[in-house]
């Protein structure tokens, strides 16, 4: 027995020995971690499905304007001045900044070219001259600024066949084809004169206002004697010009004395070519006095709005659609120089987004005279050129030959004035 318990002393010491000679046992963890803890110096991502991403804005491009007259003049400036907001409209990032009243009387002693380097210290990366008064200007300031995009509304310096070609890389020129606009107004007028004599108050004399008087001319004499079947030696038509685009007074013909002098001589529908509404509001006076006078006014198509009662109609420039392309062009790198006379969208002549001219009806045209034009708009359309011989100049040389159309070079540069029109051809 006593064996026995020694025995067992002896093997429960060797037991306690043995234990103490193993390494300690970790204990268990209380949880087990499905992965590996973040590391500290990085953030722990989330489970949340991410949000959906905000498109990038668009990278701000700035384009300015130089306008000859007041942007809000209701004419030629206000026309170009709300191109500008079509353009912010339709471009995104788009941005126009502008100067009116761009002209040696309003700014004396200041040039274009150094209006356009203001425009510049702006931001601006596209400068629009929009006068033809301007040409020199723009291309002076195209050839100091070459990275530059300059846009000149008229003008040819771009046009290859034309006279004054430059070859600027940075220089292109737009110009409506106005002259259809012109050709719907004096339709208009003819369709409507009690007299049969038609006024037109011209701005300067150069190659773009001489023909357009002789464009509003030939739609005159057109439906004179092709809708009303009248002699067209019994149609009057007289221009008379002020000496700019607007009255400086001091400088030029004041246009309410012009207009004046045509309704008090027998005139009875006055056309403007000049940028601002002087023959709409002195037609609105004389039909208060009892006068059955008319008015066509220019450039705007808002222009009406001076004088309902006595407006025609008015043929109008719609800049945006070209002005957007042209900045479109510029923010993706593929702007290239170009002469782009443009006209309109027959299939819809008020467009806004496709037609660069247009004719609006004013509310003094009786229901008669507006189907008729209705009817000759769509001549036009289908391809009538009014631009076809027998035609001569106003001293009686020949221009175009029977069956002969003129070229766009002949209508652009039109040195004349045509054959039964009044009024001077050049500046004296």
């Amino acid at each position: 027995m006593k064996r026995t318990w020694f025995v067992l002393s002896v093997l429960l010491v060797l037991a306690v020995l043995l234990a103490a000679c193993q390494p300690a046992a970790t204990p268990a963890p209380t949880t087990v971690p499905t992965q590996p803890p973040a590391e500290p110096t990085k953030p722990v991502e989330s489970t949340k499905a991410p949000e959906a991403t905000q498109p990038a804005q668009p990278q701000e491009f700035v384009f300015g304007m130089l306008l000859v007259g007041p942007y809000n003049d209701h004419g030629w400036s206000e026309a170009h001045y709300n191109a500008g907001l079509y353009v912010e409209q339709k471009v995104p990032g788009a941005k126009m900044i502008y100067i009116d009243k761009v002209n040696s009387a309003d700014r004396p002693g200041t040039t274009p070219e150094q209006l356009a380097e203001d425009l510049v210290s702006k931001g601006a990366k596209l400068v629009i001259f929009n006068s033809d008064d301007m040409k020199d200007g723009a291309e002076a300031f195209a050839k100091a600024h070459p990275e530059i995009i300059v846009i000149h509304a008229s003008g040819d310096g771009a046009w290859k066949e034309g006279k004054n070609y430059r070859g600027l890389p940075n220089l292109g020129n737009v110009m409506g084809r106005m002259e259809y606009g012109k050709m719907i107004a004096g339709c208009a007028a003819a369709l409507t004169t009690k007299t049969g004599q038609i006024g037109y108050l011209g701005p300067l004399i150069n190659d773009e206002t001489r023909r357009l008087a002789a464009a509003t001319y030939l739609g005159a004499r057109y439906c004179w004697s092709e809708y009303l079947g009248k002699d067209p030696a019994q149609l009057k038509f007289k221009v008379t010009w002020i000496g700019f685009w607007f009255n400086i007074p001091g400088v030029t013909s004041d246009p309410t004395q012009v207009a004046d002098d045509f309704f008090n001589s027998g005139y009875d529908v006055v056309i403007s070519g000049i940028d601002t509404t002087e023959a709409l509001a002195e037609a609105k006076k004389f039909q208060g006095q009892g006068k059955e006078v008319r008015a066509i006014p220019y450039d705007y198509i808002g222009a009406c709005k001076e004088g309902e009662e006595v407006c025609l109609g008015v043929p109008y420039f719609n800049w945006g659609p070209m002005y957007a392309k042209y900045v479109q062009e510029a923010i993706a790198g593929t702007w290239k120089p170009s002469w782009d006379w443009v006209g309109p969208d027959w299939n819809d002549i008020n467009n806004p987004d496709t037609s660069h001219v247009g004719f609006v009806k004013g509310a003094a045209l009786s229901a008669d005279a507006s189907a008729q034009l209705d009817k000759f708009i769509s001549e036009l359309a289908g391809g009538l050129n009014l631009w076809k011989g027998p035609l001569n100049f106003q001293d009686g040389t020949p221009f175009l030959k029977e069956g002969e159309v003129a070229t766009d070079f002949q209508v652009w540069y039109l040195p004349q004035l045509l054959e039964g029109m009044e009024g001077q051809s050049v500046s004296q």
